[in-house]
């Protein structure tokens, strides 16, 4: 058996929105009077926004009701898209668009599986929409990363199975939906927080694709 689909996570792996990210979120934080950093949001790597905001009040000691929360997700969302009219081609990754074309000469379906709902303007905004041939909808999943379901979804919309697919991550939690998802991990970032996947690359330019590919589908390297 040989791959049939790459998977991509967006942020950290094809561009460097994660910048953005934490300007919104620390924005959310000080309306809240809660101490949040730079080292704070690197545990909000591949967290939805749910989940993100219940970290950040964990921080905080603070307890709010689901209205209140949804308030303030929604509101970060509207700084977020806000700080997103800055983002253009130069927040791609160095060897992110030349993965994608590395990817597609291999004959692989290309796929995108964010937390993030804003997924698709992202994309647009690097100039990375027609680099790929799916984008999950963070939207319609049931759970978020560490669970399977966004990476199973992409497999479902790029119509192969799960064992066909190698999946690329920043973020341990990631790593951990692709395990899940019974798929081979490719860590983008530290070895030791990504020490689950199957290889971990420094950085996106790193990635040696032949090397991945030469990993067996039906039988991932631990």
């Amino acid at each position: 058996m040989t791959f049939r689909a790459a998977l991509f996570d967006l942020d950290g792996v094809l561009v460097d929105s994660a910048r953005l990210h934490f300007v919104a979120w620390k924005r959310i934080a000080d309306e809240l009077d809660i101490p949040f950093d730079a080292d704070d949001n690197e545990a909000l790597k591949g967290v939805d926004r749910m989940g993100s905001l219940e970290h950040i009040l964990r921080l905080g000691g603070r307890t709010l009701d689901l209205p209140a929360k949804e308030h303030l997700a929604a509101r970060k969302n509207g700084f977020y898209l806000d700080a997103l009219t800055t983002m253009s081609d130069a927040d791609v990754l160095p060897g992110a668009a030349a993965l994608l074309a590395q990817a597609r000469e291999r004959g692989l379906l290309l796929g995108v599986a964010s937390a993030s709902r804003n997924a698709t303007v992202v994309l647009e905004r690097a100039g990375l929409s027609g680099a790929v041939d799916f984008v999950a909808d963070a939207a319609k999943v049931a759970h978020s990363k560490p669970a399977p379901d966004i990476f199973l979804a992409c497999a479902t919309g790029l119509g192969v199975g799960p064992a066909e697919c190698v999946g690329f991550e920043d973020a341990a939690a990631g790593v951990d939906a692709i395990k899940a998802a019974s798929m081979v991990a490719i860590g983008i970032g530290d070895r030791e927080i990504l020490a689950k996947a199957d290889l971990v690359f420094a950085a996106t330019a790193d990635v040696d694709l032949d090397r991945v590919l030469r990993l067996s589908p039906s039988a991932p390297q631990v």
